[in-house]
């Protein structure tokens, strides 16, 4: 069950951003003057689609959903009849061909500034970017960050919310440098701010490889002061197999004091199949358990513990001071969904170059599996959240897209490009041939990814 809705989950995100893209090339070619014969949803073998009496192009959706095309009459593929010489493709002036060809991914572009757009003009009740808590031993300890001010930059860009302060922290993947962190006083806001200066090595990587930006970095965001006291154990969770008990209250992990269960889960996560030892009070009795956290992978394959135990309910209550409520206009909203756009989307290629110079693992490229989990986790959240997914899917298709390699749409402008200069087109030799090689880089890396998708489920 749980893997026909991650199916229907993917399909339901990626159906749409696929078939638009390619729409893009579709309705640019029709405007060009091209004439398209095939429009198509997937590849291989049809499963379904019909044949416009008045085009005669054949829509259809085929058997692997990995992508789709657009099929146009070309004579680099097959006979056309002297009459229809003009409507071929490769006869097509280079400016058209370019067009045509990034049709496709200007179309994502477009799709993700419209999501963020939608996303942007939500009123929503965010943490304010008040640090609650700086982290021993991290870049922001040695910054020395007083915890209780405001953050209102980061590296000199301006951040509203903790997911801009997450992106930009990210972006920092790999590297070995000062990252500026600007802070306004919380008891003078008259008081100029202030911008510190923490040391990162290879930020991300080594033993924090796995945690994320905020974590690595060591400041966060207000957190409510929950009891760590147990109220739901599963059956067959470690913690119930190793003795522990619902009411138990969790005073101590390896001798160090713990007050509030956000603490308690974060050693936890950090030590799978690491034997830990829990001192809890037990109707106010002191009791010595060890308990070992069963080791998960999360969706980017990272290792954490688990020992199947659940918090206690209580009512949450966030201070004024920590909560803030944001809203744009149509106008701001816009301008707002433009920069996110491009800021993701510098930080997507820079995350690729840093990839290539091995200042970041391999490891960190991820496949259909995890855009598939992560899109039924979207669902499991908030509308929002498949909106915010599909909007970085949407993001991560054109720029991938874009990269100049033959057989991806950028490969082709590349050589359009050069027609356009040359005054004719490269060799359709020189063409076949750029194009295996891309075609086996596109297969290494699609290799690649599903080999971490797969290695991320075991």
């Amino acid at each position: 069950m749980t893997f026909l809705l991650t199916l229907l989950a993917a399909i339901f995100v990626l159906g749409p951003l696929i078939a638009l893209h390619e729409w893009g090339h579709y309705i640019v070619a029709r405007l060009c003057g091209v004439k398209v014969l095939t429009y198509s949803i997937g590849f291989g073998p049809k499963l379904a689609g019909w044949t416009s009496k008045r085009s005669g192009i054949d829509y259809r959706i085929s058997a692997l959903p990995l992508g789709g095309y657009v099929k146009m009459l070309d004579e680099r593929e097959g006979a056309v009849a002297k009459e229809d010489l003009h409507l071929a493709f490769n006869r097509q002036h280079p400016l058209k061909k370019i067009a045509i060809v990034a049709a496709g991914p200007i179309m994502n572009f477009i799709i993700a500034i419209g999501l963020f757009w939608v996303l942007f003009m939500t009123p929503s009740e965010q943490l304010a970017t008040t640090i609650g808590q700086v982290l021993p031993n991290t870049p922001a300890a040695s910054a020395q960050l007083p915890a209780g001010d405001k953050i209102v930059a980061i590296d000199g860009h301006k951040v509203q919310t903790w997911e801009g302060i997450n992106y930009r922290l990210a972006g920092r993947m790999g590297e070995t440098d000062n990252v500026s962190v600007t802070l306004q006083s919380a008891t003078d806001a008259t008081k100029p701010a202030t911008t510190y200066q923490a040391p990162v090595k290879r930020f991300m990587q080594g033993n924090d490889q796995g945690k994320d930006a905020l974590s690595s970095f060591g400041m966060l965001p207000w957190q409510p002061n929950i009891a760590p006291i147990v109220g739901e154990l599963s059956v067959d969770g470690a913690a119930s197999l190793q003795g522990m008990k619902v009411g138990d209250k969790i005073t101590a992990i390896n001798g160090t004091p713990v007050t509030d269960w956000i603490s308690v889960t974060r050693i936890i996560r950090d030590s799978p199949e690491v034997l830990l030892s829990f001192s809890v009070l037990r109707d106010d009795k002191p009791v010595e358990l060890k308990i070992m956290p069963q080791g998960k992978k999360d969706n980017l394959g990272n290792d954490f513990g688990q020992i199947g135990a659940m918090v206690a309910q209580s009512e949450i209550v966030v201070p004024d001071e920590f909560k803030t409520t944001i809203v744009y206009g149509p106008g701001e909203a816009l301008v707002k969904s433009f920069e996110k756009t491009e800021q993701l989307a510098i930080m997507t290629i820079d995350s690729m170059g840093k990839m290539l110079s091995g200042m970041i693992g391999l490891d960190n490229l991820s496949g259909p599996i995890t855009i598939a989990k992560v899109a039924k986790q979207s669902f499991d959240i908030s509308w929002e959240m498949v909106l915010s997914t599909a909007a970085l899917i949407s993001l991560s298709l054109a720029v991938l897209n874009l990269l100049p390699i033959p057989v991806l749409d950028g490969g082709h402008i590349v050589y359009y490009v050069i027609e356009l200069i040359r005054g004719k087109p490269l060799s359709e030799s020189f063409q076949i041939a750029g194009f295996n090689v891309g075609l086996l880089l596109l297969l290494g890396f699609m290799v690649l990814a599903i080999g971490n998708d797969i290695s991320r489920l075991f």
